[in-house]
């Protein structure tokens, strides 16, 4: 369950489209989460992941040395 308090532009233009088209706001409101969440997730994920290098809490490595690691050089 999920409840979210939307600007009354963003509530009056939810439920126009849900009048006009016989749908409810509900399943407008999923399909844009659902339309959007993997970005977010990538976005964040990613940012988060940025930080950790930048602050020296996660290694970098170099696809010469993963390779190599892994055996795999020409």
């Amino acid at each position: 369950m999920l409840a979210i308090r939307l600007p009354d532009e963003i509530e009056n233009r939810l439920d126009n489209l849900a009048k006009r088209t016989g749908r409810t706001k509900t399943f407008y409101a999923r399909e844009a989460i659902l339309t959007h969440l993997e970005d977010l997730e990538d976005y964040y994920l990613a940012a988060r992941a940025v930080a950790r290098v930048r602050k020296g809490q996660d290694a970098v490595h170099s696809s010469e040395d993963v390779r190599k690691s892994l055996g795999l050089e020409d």
